[in-house]
C-alpha cells in the first residue's frame, strides 16, 4: 500500500471523519499483525517545528527508493505514543516487499553506475522529536544507527509562524502574538520535568505554546549531539532549502546514501497568512535570540543563515 499524505490520496482527504477513523484503526491493527514484514526507518526528519519539514518530507517520499509511513507524515511514536510498543510503530510503515517493488520499477542507478536495485529506505517526520525531552533518548535506544535531519529557520520567523499555525488549528486562544509570548513562561513552568517523570503525560503547552523556547536551537542540538555521532546528523537551513532547493536536496540525498533524483517541483506547504510582524517586535525578538544564535553558530562552525550579512550582487 503506497501513501502517506492526503495529497497522494484525494479519496482519503474527502472521506467523512468516521470513515477515516475506521480505516485508521484497521490499518494500525493490520500493521501490528504484519510488523515483522515491514520496514523500520533508516532516517528521520526530527524538526524543528514550522521550519519546512513538510516540504522536505513530501520531496523525500516522492523518491522511488524512500517509503514513508502508510497514514501520516509523522507517527509521533518517540514523543507521544511510545507506550504503544515497537510492533505498533513498525506497523505504520510499508511492507518491505511493496517498497522493494516500487524501488525496482524506478530502475535508478546506484553510485558508480551499478545496476542492482537499491534497497528501499523508510522514514518519518515529526517536528516535536527534536524538542520533546524523551524523544531523542528513545530514538537512540531503538534506532541507534538512524540518520537524523534537522531543519532550522530564523527563530523570529519560526515563532510567529508557530503562533499563526496554533491559532488556525485551535491550539492557541490568546488573541495576540505578544500576549502569547508573555504567557509562555508560565504556561511551560514545570512541564518538561513532568514529561520526564511521567512517560504518558502529554503537555498541550509544551507542544504548542513554546514560541521562544523552541527557537533556542543550540540547546536542542547539544542534546542531540550528546546522544548521536555528529556524522549521523545533518542540519539544513530552511532558508537554503527554500532558495536553493536543487543543490540542498542533492546534498541531503548524498547524506542519506540515496540515488541521485529530483522531484518535478519543490513546493511549500502549510504557509499561514497573516499580518506582518510589527518591526518593533521583530527587533525585540531578534535581540532576544542573538545570544542563542551565537551559540548555534559555534556548534555549526559558522553563523546561521539568518545572521549572515547579505551577499552583494
Amino acid at each position: 500500500m503506497q501513501g502517506t499524505d492526503t495529497a497522494r490520496n484525494p479519496l482519503r482527504s474527502s472521506a467523512p471523519q468516521w470513515a477515516k477513523e475506521s480505516g485508521r484503526k484497521v490499518s494500525v491493527t493490520l500493521g501490528r499483525l504484519t510488523a515483522s514484514r515491514r520496514l523500520l526507518p533508516s532516517f528521520l526528519v526530527i524538526g524543528g517545528q514550522r521550519c519546512g519539514t513538510t516540504a522536505l518530507h513530501r520531496a523525500l517520499i516522492a523518491h522511488p527508493v524512500v517509503a514513508g509511513p502508510v497514514l501520516h507524515k509523522g507517527i509521533n511514536y518517540f514523543d507521544l505514543g511510545y507506550h504503544h510498543g515497537p510492533a505498533w510503530y513498525r506497523g505504520h510503515f510499508q511492507l518491505r516487499a511493496t517498497a522493494r517493488r516500487r524501488a525496482a520499477a524506478a530502475q535508478l542507478p546506484l553510485a558508480g553506475g551499478a545496476s542492482a536495485t537499491p534497497e528501499p529506505q523508510a522514514m518519518e517526520s515529526s517536528g516535536y522529536y527534536l524538542y520533546h525531552p524523551l524523544a531523542l533518548p528513545r530514538i537512540r535506544h531503538d534506532l541507534p544507527d538512524v540518520r537524523l535531519i534537522v531543519m532550522l529557520r530564523d527563530p523570529v520567523e519560526r515563532a510567529y509562524s508557530a503562533y499563526k499555525h496554533a491559532v488556525a488549528r485551535g491550539f492557541e486562544t490568546e488573541p495576540t502574538f505578544e500576549g502569547a509570548l508573555e504567557l509562555e513562561e508560565s504556561r511551560l513552568a514545570g512541564e518538561e520535568e513532568r514529561l520526564r517523570t511521567d512517560p504518558r503525560y502529554v503537555s498541550h503547552s509544551h507542544r504548542h505554546h513554546a514560541y521562544l523556547t523552541r527557537g533556542r536551537y543550540a540547546e536542542q542540538l547539544r542534546r542531540l549531539y550528546d546522544g548521536f555521532d555528529p556524522g549521523q546528523v545533518l542540519v539544513v537551513a530552511s532558508e537554503d532549502f527554500s532558495t536553493r532547493p536543487e543543490p540542498v536536496f542533492a546534498g541531503i540525498l548524498d547524506f542519506l546514501g540515496l540515488p541521485a533524483w529530483r522531484p518535478a517541483s519543490f513546493e511549500r506547504y502549510n504557509a499561514r497568512p497573516g499580518r506582518p510582524l510589527p518591526e518593533s517586535l521583530r527587533r525585540r525578538l531578534d535581540d532576544h535570540f542573538a545570544p542563542y544564535d551565537e551559540e548555534l553558530g559555534q556548534l555549526l562552525g559558522q553563523p546561521p543563515v539568518w545572521r549572515r550579512p547579505p551577499v552583494s550582487a
